[in-house]
């Protein structure tokens, strides 16, 4: 959901990989053999302490990878390809694409495409987390700004427009 992922996602490009999408990329997408079960705090490594607690609500948990799987048949796992074909039989609802420019959400269950959420955004926005919201033809939905002050590495960039209330940080 956009609510748990973007924030790491954007900390972790501003912080932890300096803005750099290539290095990003290659930690996220390349380094990684079959898939992520799920992203943790440690995308957050080199952010400032109190950015991490405000993300986090001061858990910390690590990011967990796909790769102890056992096949049916014996066989090696295989690296997981998202394409229109297989998101449905895979359950996926989130697709999140790495540009240059900004990150690009996508709600598999409405859209083929997203909306870009501007990599300088304040990892501290909450964002919208109705697949509805995520129109590839709006800008990206965030609920409100963030409460904080941003880190003076990442300027806060306005909020596309309101929603529902975030709910609490979940894993």
């Amino acid at each position: 959901m956009p609510s748990h992922h973007l924030p790491l996602l954007l900390a972790a490009y501003q912080h932890k990989f300096g803005r750099d999408v290539e290095a990003m990329s290659r930690h996220l997408i390349d380094d990684v053999a079959v898939g992520w079960d799920e992203l943790g705090t440690d995308l957050l490594d080199g952010a400032p302490p109190t950015l991490v607690a405000e993300l986090t609500g001061g858990e910390h948990w690590p990011s967990r990878t796909l790769d102890h799987l056992i096949t049916p048949d014996g066989s090696p796992p295989v690296r997981m390809t998202v394409t229109d074909e297989t998101a449905d039989a895979q359950d996926i609802q989130w697709g999140y694409v790495l540009h240059q420019q900004g990150i690009e959400v996508i709600s598999l269950l409405h859209e083929d495409i997203g909306p870009l959420v501007d990599w300088a955004i304040d990892p501290r926005t909450a964002f919208n987390d109705h697949p509805a919201a995520w129109s590839s033809l709006d800008l990206a939905p965030a609920i409100r700004a963030s409460r904080s002050t941003p880190p003076p590495s990442a300027p806060a960039a306005s909020p596309a427009r309101a929603g529902a209330p975030r709910p609490a940080t979940r894993r």
